[in-house]
This record gives structure tokens, sequence and C-alpha cells, in this order.
């Protein structure tokens, strides 16, 4: 069973992750049954994902209570305003309104807004599970309440328990951001610990999240990274952009903003006048309202395209007709530790990737694994600047192309036979 609060009709990477798991778990002889809530408040909506839900599976939804429309009311935001991760607001609100109901969702829901779900989902799988046993049982968070859902039926039932998390969770980027109290830290790192130790396995999605909960837990930790589909990207080539397109895919925060890309393109653009011809930056996603005032700020606005949301499966061919993918990460504590689930479709595409970030990092061991692309730190906004113009020249002598190699071991079928041989190990426990 996988219990997990983002599912279709929702869209995004942590969608993405467990569909494609549930997608191919049957080829391993697992049948999933999953666990969503029935009427969730998801950022976006992507139907594109129904095609991957194999027909034959059983898929359980309860209603859930989330306090969001009162947030919205407060906060001055539309009933039909969708509210996005990680601090990030298309519009500017009350800096004050926002600062006062960040301190109530931070510090009276624990471990998030979703914590009115856990006591009746662990009540309602108690009673299906003992009609209709699992082998075992897999959370998927954030959000963490789903692992202390997956917590109560452990108890209860003494069930074979699988935490597989994203992100991290005390130390994830927007952690310092919460506002919280002393109290509400201690009951975070309590909670987080208690789930480490209690899950009969622990699955991570990079190498350096399972270094940071190895100090926290002497349970068995495992990383499966995100990864693409195969079938996503099995059509013929298409033809790539004729303009020198950058191109980024997903939510851009303001952690996440590349201001030295801004800088370096801005200084092109005045000094090649062919290079501001040529250039176009396409972001396909939700953005922070003060990025879009920077883009302006240094004149790119008329560069710039903005496309607010498309469906999985056309993003995916946005990235293969890029010229250039643009990977910023957030510029956090946990830097290192960050494996966007963007960055293995980017793979697939096979285009030449610009990362901002570590250069020490789990995202830059895998470009350059797979020699797919290059990462540069945060402020080395120079050798940022010196590589864009040799992509650029390559743009125009019409060989600009990324020498990826080893990406396979990332396909979405080679990772579920991993999350298989897991499960198979666990249920071979006595």
């Amino acid at each position: 069973m996988i219990i997990t609060y983002y599912w279709p009709p929702g869209g995004g990477s942590a969608v993405v992750r467990w569909v494609k798991f549930v997608k191919y778990l049957g080829h391993f002889n697992y049948e999933p049954v999953v666990y969503a809530p029935l009427d969730p408040q998801y950022p976006v909506i992507d139907n594109s994902f129904a095609k991957d839900i194999p027909g034959n599976i059983v898929i359980l939804k309860k209603k859930i209570w989330e306090p969001y429309k009162l947030f919205k009311w407060f906060t001055g935001r539309g009933k039909a305003e969708n509210l996005l991760t990680g601090f990030t607001s298309e519009t500017k609100k009350s800096r004050i309104r926002d600062n006062i109901s960040n301190w109530i969702r931070s510090n009276i829901f624990i471990p998030d807004a979703r914590k009115f779900w856990i006591k009746s989902s662990v009540r309602f799988l108690t009673h299906y599970l003992i009609t209709n046993p699992v082998d075992a049982v897999i959370t998927t968070g954030p959000p963490h309440s789903m692992h202390l859902i997956g917590f109560g039926l452990k108890k209860k039932l003494n069930i074979k328990w699988i935490a597989d998390f994203r992100d991290p969770w005390t130390r994830i980027d927007f952690y310092r951001e919460l506002l919280l109290t002393k109290y509400a830290d201690r009951k975070h790192h309590r909670l987080e610990k208690e789930v480490l130790n209690q899950a009969d396995r622990i699955i991570v999605v990079s190498e350096t999240m399972k270094q940071e909960f190895a100090g926290l837990t002497s349970q068995s930790i495992i990383v499966i990274p995100n990864g693409y589909d195969e079938e996503d990207v099995k059509d013929a080539m298409i033809e790539k952009d004729s303009k020198f397109s950058i191109v980024y895919t997903g939510i851009m925060n303001q952690a996440r903003e590349p201001k030295k890309l801004w800088h370096a393109l801005s200084e092109l653009i005045s000094e090649d006048e062919k290079f501001a011809e040529d250039l176009e930056l396409v972001f396909i996603g939700k953005i922070d309202y003060s990025i879009i005032e920077n883009i302006s700020a240094f004149k790119l606005e008329s560069h710039f395209r903005k496309i607010d949301f498309m469906e999985h499966d056309r993003v995916i061919q946005y990235q293969r007709k890029a010229e250039v993918l643009l990977l910023p990460l957030n510029d956090a504590p946990n830097a290192r530790s960050i494996v966007t689930g963007k960055l293995f479709e980017y793979l697939a595409a096979r285009r030449p990737i610009v990362a901002i970030g570590p250069i020490d990092g789990d995202a830059a061991a895998i470009l350059n694994e797979t020699r797919s692309g290059r990462i540069f730190n945060f402020d080395d906004s120079l050798n940022l600047k010196n590589h864009i113009v040799e992509l650029y020249n390559k743009f125009r002598s019409g060989n600009l192309k990324a020498d990826s190699s080893k990406i396979e071991r990332f396909s979405r079928r080679n990772l579920t036979a991993e999350l298989a041989e897991v499960l198979t190990n666990l249920i071979g426990e006595s």
C-alpha cells in the first residue's frame, strides 16, 4: 500500500515519482494499492498522468480537511488561487498577514496542514488492512503527516513500513523560514526521529540526504533517486528551437533564482547584437513575482516567455526542443543534497544542462557522471558567462549537443526494480 498526498489529478514532481513506481511495480510481481485524499488542495492539476495508472489497481480515497480556505481569506487570496509550495507567490501580498499566517501554520499545524487527516486515516486503514492485508506499507513525504499515518499503522498492526523522503524534514531549504518557536522546533525534530527510528526502511533521493539521516537513525537507508520514463521520450527526435532558447520547467521561488545568470545575459545582450536577437528565455511553471521584477530590471523582459502551466507530456516536448536546459538549485544550507526531479527528465531530453549550485553536491556528481552539462557555484558569474558564450557559439555553428551517457540507470523501470528489491528483502525478514 502506498500512502501519498500527491496523486492525479494533481501535478508536479511529487506526483510523478509515485505514479511511475505504481506504473511499473506490476512488472516485478507487486500489486500496488494506493491511498490518497479525495478532495485535496493541489498547487496544479495535470490530467496527463492518468494514462500511467494501471487500470486494475485499487485506489482508495478519503476526504481530507485542510485549513487553506481560512489561509486564503486571511491573506487576501482568491478562492480560485492555487497555493504554491516553498514560499512562492505570483503576486505581492501583505507581508504582515503572510508572516502571521506562516507563524500559525508552522507552529499550530505540526508537522503540516494535513495533520487532520492522520487519525481518521489510521482508523480507516486499520479496518481496511485487517480484511484486506498487504505485505508492506509505503508512505511518501512531504507532507510528513503521511509518515505519521504509517507510524500509526505500524503501532496498531505491526506492519512492515517503508518511509520515502522526497525532501528532507528539518533540513529542508525553507525550514529556517517557518518562524518556529522552540517548542515547535523540538516537536518537528522529535517526530522526525520517531519516524526514522520506527520505519523498517528509509528511502531517500540523494546520497547527501542519506548521510544526513544516518546521524539520526540506525535503520537501513536506501537511495532511490527520481528518474525519467523511457516511454515519455520514445517518439522520434523533434526539431530544435530556432532561437537560442534557455528553458526552465517547474516552480521557481526566490531561493532558486539565478541572479548571476540574469547579470551574464544582460551583459551579453549589450555586447553582442546577434546574441540579443537570438536569445529566448522560456519558463514553464509558477514563478515568484520578485523574479519577474528582476528579469525586468535586467532588461530581459523582451527575451522572456512565461507559460504558467503545461501538462507533463507537453513539458517533456519543450525540454527536448530546448537548446539549453536551465537547472538552478536553491541557495540554501542543504543545497548539496538537492537533486530535483527535473534533472532526470533533463537527462532524458539529451540537451546541454546549465546548472547553478554547489559544485561538490549530488546534482553535480550526476551531471559529471553522465556528461550532460556543467554546474557553476552560486557566485561564479564569470565562468557562467563564458560557458553561455561557448554554448551560443556552438548553437550558431549548428553543433550544440549534449554528450550524455550512462543515464539508463535512472529510468523509471530500473528504479522500480530497485524498489521491488527493497520490498522483497523487507518482506522476507521474519
